[in-house]
């Protein structure tokens, strides 16, 4: 079989960063009734329908890897100077607060961004539009569904029972998961990693629009949406090309829990969460909170509304649209959408501290032995996504420098989590919408305080030329 070749091969400093804090060192109900149909049946389903549905969710879930990164351009004269906010002792940045104000009133509806640059108070800034204040008012430490961002979480798992020489980077997937996944002989547990297994997308499948949207309350388990997944389109062999897919890190989660005999969710509280102190982070099973008061609520626009919003990228069918109550501005509400489906590959709760604190440990080499971390950023090619992806880890090179992170994107919740190379910095911004900032308006506002931020983290001036400016 063929490989994507490795682009790059990069290895944190062996010195702990004295800014880090001290980590601890260590080396489904039943689905819907009825048949599920296979893989190979969904993938013979005609050829319009699945350009329309990849189009509609491919626009903004299935993780443009890049996100707003797109580089720094000239500097603000004096904006890296921060103030203090009244009524508080943290720093705050005036100008990123402006960005982030205008970014809230301007379709992203709700932002939470945290600037951790590993020396004094993180700067912490939460923002939304007058009218979301009536459902919840947003708060820096509030919880959030950080969406992809958990496929770094797994492939830390993972990497961990490679370390231990209980799951090996080259075994094929067919060893660990017999028919459960098509074409497994062939692909390896380095090619779920980084996405070069030449599965397709169950997102982009009729079985699943439904619950993802919420208009159907339906509880999946992995190896039910296994077998909805399609090859991908046009097809590419394993190994062949980069090509996104939560088919991927489901596989990885049910590797995990036969290798080790623990749920996904028991060993990310035991190797990652319970360690690292992460008390407010969690894999949800359902559409519920664990602090029903201190969570950030989601939104999308209505079915007219989206339409609109993606006309000029595909063809939407009348009345798609996300379940949910109306809300202001052509919105619905969609925090009781089940993110639980999501799973290994998506279905993490955490807030922007906590999930900084993992991205620290993690890029800072507390979490994995230096042989593990090389192989986790050495990148494959992904043109199409403007960045490298190693193992479930997003390389973004910037102006303003280097980051490695992740994005993620459910209904409702749009996230990008970045560190420098080292993990002695990080940033986090939380945005409550995902098809909203899809807007050209919005996206232009939302991207400048990613950029903006971003920048912040290593050191630099917001860019002067930034679009949302």
């Amino acid at each position: 079989m063929s490989a994507v070749p490795s682009t790059s091969s990069e290895s944190p400093d062996s010195t702990v960063c004295p800014a880090c804090p001290a980590y601890p060192a260590y080396p489904d109900s039943p689905g819907h009734p009825g048949s599920v149909r296979t893989a190979s049946r969904v993938a013979s389903r005609s050829a319009s329908r699945r350009r329309l549905l990849r189009g509609a969710l491919t626009v903004a879930l299935a993780t443009g890897m890049a996100g707003a990164l797109v580089g720094c351009s000239d500097a603000e004269p004096g904006a890296a100077k921060a103030s203090v906010e009244q009524g508080g002792g943290a720093p705050s940045d005036k100008a990123l607060a402006g960005l982030v104000q205008k970014a809230a009133d301007g379709g992203s509806l709700g932002v939470i961004v945290r600037v951790d640059r590993g020396e004094g108070k993180p700067v912490e800034i939460a923002r939304q539009a007058d009218w979301t204040k009536d459902d919840h008012r947003i708060a820096p430490d509030d919880r959030f569904r950080v969406g992809s961002n958990t496929k770094t979480m797994t492939a830390t798992l993972v990497l961990q029972q490679v370390a231990e020489k209980k799951i090996g980077l080259d075994d094929p997937v067919e060893k660990w998961l017999p028919g459960k996944v098509e074409g497994g002989a062939d692909i390896t547990v380095r090619m779920l990693l980084n996405h070069t297994s030449g599965l397709g997308d169950f997102l982009l499948t009729p079985e699943f629009l439904p619950s993802l949207t919420g208009q159907e309350k339906r509880t999946w388990k992995p190896e039910e949406l296994l077998a909805v997944t399609p090859e991908q389109d046009p097809p590419a062999g394993p190994g062949e090309k980069y090509s996104y897919s939560n088919a991927n890190y489901l596989a990885l989660g049910l590797i995990l829990e036969k290798a080790t005999g623990s749920t996904v969710a028991q060993l990310i509280e035991q190797k990652i969460t319970g360690p690292l102190g992460m008390k407010h982070s969690f894999l949800a099973t359902d559409a519920s909170w664990k602090d029903e008061k201190r969570h950030v609520n989601g939104y999308e626009p209505d079915a007219a509304r989206l339409k609109k919003i993606l006309s000029g990228t595909v063809e939407v069918p009348d009345g798609v649209g996300f379940a949910g109550p109306r809300r202001p501005g052509h919105n619905v509400g969609t925090t009781d959408i089940d993110p639980s489906w999501a799973w290994a590959a998506g279905g993490m709760v955490s807030t922007a501290q906590d999930w900084q604190r993992f991205m620290t440990a993690l890029m800072s080499g507390k979490l994995l032995p230096k042989a593990q971390m090389k192989q986790m950023r050495t990148t494959v090619p992904a043109p199409e996504e403007g960045g490298a992806y190693g193992l479930g880890l997003i390389k973004v090179d910037t102006a303003c420098g280097t980051v490695w992170g992740h994005t993620g994107g459910l209904p409702g919740y749009s996230s990008e989590i970045y560190t420098d190379g080292h993990g002695r910095r990080s940033v986090a911004v939380l945005t409550s919408t995902n098809f909203g900032v899809k807007e050209k308006a919005a996206a232009t506002a939302n991207k400048a305080v990613v950029e903006g931020a971003v920048c912040r983290m290593l050191g630099q001036p917001i860019p002067s030329k930034s679009p949302g400016k």
